[in-house]
């Protein structure tokens, strides 16, 4: 077996999954926090385009997409970013941002220029930047995010030494886990300095249209040479189980994946990219979603303060970081909350495997995931408030 896959850690979620059924076989009512895969339901006109668009013969769709798929994610950013795209030479869709985000650096990482193969992302993090470099033979460094930065990754802190030998840096706001966001000046900044050494600067802005106090700009907005931006509808619209989202940017990069994604089987179903259109074209629906999520986020402020759980307040996600108790371990009081059923995941699932491998990763946070519908949410926080009390006391 390759090496690179024996190497690595269970995937976080799996490991969850796991924790979740040695649950369910004791008969403990779970209140799922974990996975960040909310349950409301999908949009009623997505669902018809879907089932209108299945065809009674079946051909390979096109890598490159449909054009009326990428007219509209071009309208879309157009009114929400005030950015003009080309559709035909700036943006590809993608099946999600998973499959994006890994299979990237397989087409940018070049083995046979090992001093310019490292790859920049921030940790506490999404695991799949870190994988998605090992598996195309780059050289990971994941930079601590810290709570005095606001969770921001600052590139100006890192050696100069470093960047020169860097190929990719990715940056993820609203972020996960934190939930933290970033302003405009920001990735004006971030992005100067990738353009000052030569680095394709990554943009996962998955996020972006679930806020709240804040409402977040795109990497798109301050630059475009040697930038990618990518977006999904799985949080957007709910669409985690349909897999659909797209990468934005510069021209270059996006003819180089074009020819690459080819080879990697990542096309997208034509029924899905019709649904993709229609979820695209509408805001109503993203827009009930963000007052739902809200609704669940103002209930879990107000019981934290209650109890005295200190958290990053967030402005957008669907995410809490929240701090451990004092006197207990984050393994500690995880576990201890799994007794009664309440299930989160622990800070150092998103920590990078390098920092786990060599004893560097600590962390004092917790994150939740706002997935249970809102009458879950509020019998939760009655077993939440009931556990805390017996754990801490």
């Amino acid at each position: 077996m390759n090496n690179t896959i024996l190497n690595l850690r269970p995937y976080p979620m799996e490991e969850l999954n796991r924790i979740k059924e040695e649950l369910k076989k004791k008969g403990v009512h779970i209140y799922d926090f974990g996975t960040g895969d909310p349950k409301e339901p999908v949009d009623e006109k997505i669902v018809k385009s879907i089932k209108d668009s299945i065809t009674e013969i079946s051909q390979y769709p096109s890598v490159i997409g449909r054009k009326d798929l990428r007219e509209s994610i071009a309208n879309w950013v157009k009114k929400r970013f005030e950015v003009e795209l080309d559709p035909d030479g700036e943006i590809i869709p993608s099946n999600g941002s998973k499959e994006a985000i890994f299979h990237l650096p397989l087409t940018f990482i070049n083995t046979d220029e090992p001093e310019k193969s490292r790859v920049i992302f921030g940790t506490p993090a999404y695991p799949v930047y870190e994988r998605g470099t090992l598996y195309a033979g780059g050289k990971p460094y994941p930079v601590k995010l810290r709570e005095e930065d606001k969770f921001l990754l600052r590139l100006d802190k890192v050696e100069k030494s470093i960047l020169e030998e860097t190929k990719i840096v990715w940056i993820n706001y609203p972020h996960n886990p934190t939930g933290a966001t970033a302003d405009i000046s920001y990735l004006k900044e971030i992005y100067s300095i990738t353009q000052e050494f030569d680095i394709i600067l990554c943009s996962d802005e998955c996020y972006t249209e679930i806020y709240f106090d804040f409402k977040p700009p795109s990497a798109l907005q301050v630059g475009y040479k040697n930038l990618l931006v990518f977006h999904s509808l799985s949080k957007r619209s709910g669409l985690t189980g349909y897999r659909t989202g797209f990468i934005a940017g510069d021209k270059t990069l996006i003819d180089q994946l074009k020819k690459s994604r080819s080879s990697f089987g990542v096309a997208t179903p034509d029924f899905i990219q019709a649904a993709a259109k229609t979820a695209w074209s509408d805001e109503n629906h993203v827009e009930k979603r963000r007052e739902v999520f809200r609704k669940k986020r103002d209930l879990f402020i107000k019981f934290f303060n209650k109890v005295g759980l200190e958290y990053l307040h967030p402005e957008a996600t669907f995410y809490f970081w929240i701090k451990t108790p004092k006197g207990l371990t984050t393994e500690e009081y995880v576990k201890q909350l799994l007794k009664y059923g309440i299930v989160v995941s622990p800070g150092v699932n998103f920590c990078a495997g390098i920092e786990i491998l060599n004893q560097q990763c600590q962390s004092d946070y917790f994150r939740i995931a706002l997935v249970p519908s809102y009458e879950e949410c509020l019998k939760a926080v009655k077993v939440w408030e009931k556990a805390h009390s017996e754990i801490v006391r």
